[in-house]
C-alpha cells in the first residue's frame, strides 16, 4: 500500500475528488438545484465519502506493521477527523456539524498539496510572534483611542463618543476604509461635514483642522504602514523558518537513506568477498583432489580392480 500512497497518480486523483467535493457543497447552497438534483448530489457525496475512507485505509496500511504511526502526523489526524465526523448520526442535532464537516473537506486540499502545507505551517509557526505584535497594536489602538475620545467625543459622537467606539473607529481607519471621512468630520466640524441626516444630532460642533490632520495621519502611518507590515515580516520570517526546517528534514532523510544504502552496499561487498573466498576454497579443493588422484593413481586403480 505504500507504493499506492506515494503514487503521484493516487495523489492527483485525491486532489480531483477534493475539488469535486467542494463544488458539490457549493452547488447545494442553491436550493433550486439542490431540490431538483438532490438524489444525484447525495450519491456523489456518498461516493466521495467512501473514496476518502479508502484513502485513509490505504495511508494507514502504508505503515505496515505500525499503523499507529499514521496518527503521528497532524495532517493525517485532520483528514481522519473530517471523515469520521461525516459518519455521525444525521438528525436535527447533528445537521449543522455534518454540514460543517462536509465544508471542511475542501481543507483536505491543504493536506494534499505540500506547498500549501508549507504556507499553513509557516502561519502556525508565526502565531507566537504575531501575538506580541497584536499586543503592540492593541496598545497603539488604546493610546489613540483615549486621545480620540478626549479630542473628538463632543464633535463626533457617532465615532468617538466613548473609548470602545473610538477603538472600533480606529480599526476601521487602519483598514483604510473611508478613514478620510473620519478626519474631515473633525477637521471641518460635524455641522459642515458628515452629519447630514444622521440619527445622532451634531450638538457641539468643533472644527479642529490641525489636530485632526496630525492625529489621523500619524495614526495611519504608525498603524497601517508600520504595525501591519510587521505582521507581514513575521509571516515571511515564519515561511523562511519553515523552509529551513523542511530542508533540514529532507537532508536528514537523505542522510539516513544514504547511510542505509551505504550499509547495504557494505553488506553486499562482504557477501561478494565471502563468495569469492568460497570459490577460491572450492578451486583449491579441486586442485588438491586432482593432485591426490595424480599422485596416488596406481593405488586407486589397484583398489578399483580388487573391487
Amino acid at each position: 500500500m505504500k507504493t499506492i500512497a506515494d503514487s503521484k497518480v493516487f495523489n492527483a486523483f485525491i486532489i480531483i475528488v477534493i475539488v469535486i467535493a467542494g463544488i458539490v457543497v457549493g452547488i447545494e447552497t442553491y436550493k433550486g438545484i439542490a431540490e431538483e438534483y438532490g438524489i444525484l448530489l447525495h450519491i456523489i457525496d456518498q461516493l466521495i465519502l467512501w473514496i476518502f475512507v479508502g484513502e485513509a485505509v490505504i495511508k494507514i496500511g502504508s505503515y505496515g506493521k505500525k499503523p499507529w504511526l499514521y496518527f503521528t502526523d497532524p495532517w493525517n489526524v485532520f483528514d481522519f477527523v473530517i471523515v469520521a465526523v461525516c459518519f455521525m448520526p444525521v438528525n436535527a442535532a447533528y445537521v449543522a456539524v455534518l454540514r460543517l464537516a462536509r465544508i471542511l473537506r475542501a481543507f483536505k486540499l491543504v493536506t494534499a498539496l505540500p506547498k500549501l502545507q508549507t504556507i499553513v505551517g509557516s502561519l502556525l509557526k508565526s502565531i507566537p510572534s504575531m501575538g506580541y505584535i497584536a499586543l503592540l497594536l492593541l496598545i497603539h489602538f488604546y493610546i489613540y483611542g483615549v486621545m480620540g475620545t478626549f479630542l473628538f467625543a463632543d464633535n463626533d459622537p457617532i465615532h468617538f463618543r466613548n473609548l470602545q467606539m473610538s477603538m472600533l473607529s480606529l480599526f476601521r481607519a487602519v483598514t483604510l476604509e473611508d478613514w478620510t471621512d473620519l478626519m474631515y468630520i473633525n477637521m471641518y466640524g460635524c455641522d459642515n461635514y458628515g452629519y447630514d441626516g444622521s440619527h445622532i444630532p451634531c450638538t457641539a460642533p468643533n472644527a479642529m483642522p490641525v489636530a485632526s490632520a496630525i492625529y489621523f495621519v500619524s495614526f495611519i502611518i504608525t498603524g497601517a504602514m508600520v504595525v501591519i507590515n510587521l505582521f507581514i515580516g513575521v509571516i515571511i520570517g515564519g515561511m523562511d523558518d519553515m523552509k529551513e526546517e523542511l530542508k533540514k528534514d529532507l537532508n536528514d532523510k537523505l542522510r539516513r537513506e544514504a547511510n542505509a544504502n551505504q550499509q547495504t552496499h557494505g553488506e553486499l561487498v562482504l557477501i561478494e568477498q565471502q563468495i569469492e573466498m568460497m570459490n577460491e576454497n572450492i578451486i583449491q579443493l579441486k586442485n588438491h583432489l586432482k593432485n591426490y588422484r595424480e599422485n596416488n593413481s596406481p593405488l586407486i586403480n589397484d583398489i578399483e580392480n580388487r573391487n
